[in-house]
């Protein structure tokens, strides 16, 4: 019989060995071609490691930045999460302590005819569960797992948040300017239909060329209310981001705003510790991984010690008083025979958690190579863009200087200077718009590469 006993304690014991477990990360074959070649690069400095307050040097940015990252209400809600997630481990260490109670009791007792007793018994209970199979280990290594996860929520929020209010500011800039180039526009055209009446009485043009242009610059002047109503809304929507009132946003203008010229990637191996997201998903793997080790712990006997000491009147069957020492001491082990079944579905339901936040883990670091690819491609491109138009610009300038020059010394109209002017003006709206796009793709790169916190 002793035998028996051994060997299945020995079954047992080392069955219980596989339970620990410590997560490990996966092989992840596809981190070092998450960059396209034209991207590929062993330089290992990265934009990301720039703070928010490097990259955005403009001071009116900054204390909006700072403003939504002390008001903004997702980013709060994101800390009390870590705090709650802190308690949670808290208490997981916690449970390796032993739980004891106290338990004090008294009785009054009186039969017909006799003198009333008294009974009383002050004791204290202690339980502690001995940890050989790792389930509390693991509840621990869990706990630990969705801390981490949390915090690299909080700091997810934070660089979505930093990046939104840039794009917003950036916005406002750029609506600025087309608002400036636009009333500039509507001017031009308000001049461009004086001088078409003037030749229509002339004689020089019809009232379709006439109506035309009224058209035109009634067009103008509709997109300028446009303008205005995007400037409130935006105005409004970044107010309420940073946690405050409607209310205008003081902001300087697009021109004079400075960035890098050049932008550097680093290694795609750097997304797994700068991007908070992808730091989230390998955080809900890890947590994952310890809850089904738990579960493969709850087919394994769970050991319990129990004691208890007090202080008692009634320790024998004849009421005794003074009143006298109680000690008791009980081991348990506790084998789960019945509920077999209920432990292979819960191991089951866990494995294949666990292989979902695997795929999504691998699926965040996809998504993370695309959005760097893509933000490049759109910096990369509204530079290129924007040199095109300075050139354009630079020759409608000429033109107009030509076409003003005509008129004063050839029989061409003024109408062909106003026409001149009106193309150099769409030039500008156009490199206004390519501007906040370079712009836009320095923010989303920096966003991408995990910067922001």
């Amino acid at each position: 019989m002793k035998k028996i006993i051994i060997c299945l304690c020995l079954s047992v014991g080392l069955g219980g060995c596989s339970v620990y477990r410590t997560y490990q990360r996966p092989e992840l074959p596809v981190v070092d071609s998450l960059y396209l070649r034209s991207v590929q690069s062993t330089d290992t400095a990265s934009i990301a490691s720039l703070s928010w307050q490097e990259l955005f040097t403009d001071p009116k940015l900054q204390r909006l930045i700072e403003t939504g990252i002390e008001h903004n209400a997702d980013l709060g809600i994101a800390r009390l999460r870590v705090q709650e997630a802190e308690a949670l481990l808290g208490a997981a260490r916690l449970a390796y302590l032993p739980a004891i109670s106290l338990n004090p009791q008294g009785t009054l007792r009186k039969v017909e005819g006799t003198s009333m007793t008294k009974t009383y018994n002050i004791a204290a209970a202690a339980d502690w569960e001995i940890d050989i199979f790792g389930r509390v280990t693991n509840a621990k290594r869990e706990a630990k797992a969705v801390l981490e996860q949390s915090e690299a929520y909080r700091q997810a929020v934070q660089t979505q948040l930093v990046a939104t209010i840039a794009n917003s500011y950036y916005t406002l800039l750029m609506l600025d300017e087309q608002l400036s180039i636009s009333t500039r526009t509507a001017a031009n055209w308000e001049e461009n239909l004086r001088v078409m009446k003037a030749l229509k009485k002339a004689g020089q043009t019809t009232d379709m060329a006439v109506a035309q242009t009224e058209a035109s610059k009634l067009s103008v002047d509709a997109s300028l209310l446009s303008i205005r109503q995007q400037i409130s809304e935006v105005e409004n929507a970044l107010s309420s981001l940073i946690g405050m009132a409607p209310q205008t946003i003081e902001r300087s203008a697009l021109e004079g705003q400075s960035f890098p010229t050049t932008l550097s990637v680093g290694v795609p191996l750097q997304l797994l510790q700068r991007r908070p997201d992808v730091r989230q998903q390998e955080a809900a793997l890890a947590a994952a991984c310890y809850v089904t080790n738990q579960a493969r712990a709850a087919f394994y006997p769970s050991v319990t010690l129990s004691g208890s000491a007090g202080w008692t009147n009634s320790a024998g069957a004849v009421i005794t008083n003074p009143g006298q020492w109680l000690f008791s001491a009980v081991g348990s082990l506790v084998q789960p025979l019945f509920n077999r079944g209920q432990n292979i579905a819960n191991l089951k339901v866990t494995k294949a958690q666990q292989e979902e936040a695997l795929i999504s883990f691998r699926q965040s670091l996809l998504d993370a190579g695309t959005e760097v690819n893509d933000a490049l491609m759109q910096w990369q491109m509204a530079q290129q863009r924007l040199k095109l138009d300075e050139q354009q610009i630079t020759s409608l300038q000429s033109a107009v200087r030509s076409a003003e020059l005509l008129m004063l010394h050839s029989s061409q109209n003024y109408l062909e200077v106003l026409t001149a002017r009106q193309t150099l003006l769409q030039a500008e709206l156009n490199a206004a718009s390519d501007r906040f796009d370079e712009i836009q793709g320095v923010i989303n790169l920096y966003h991408a590469l995990g910067g922001g916190y």
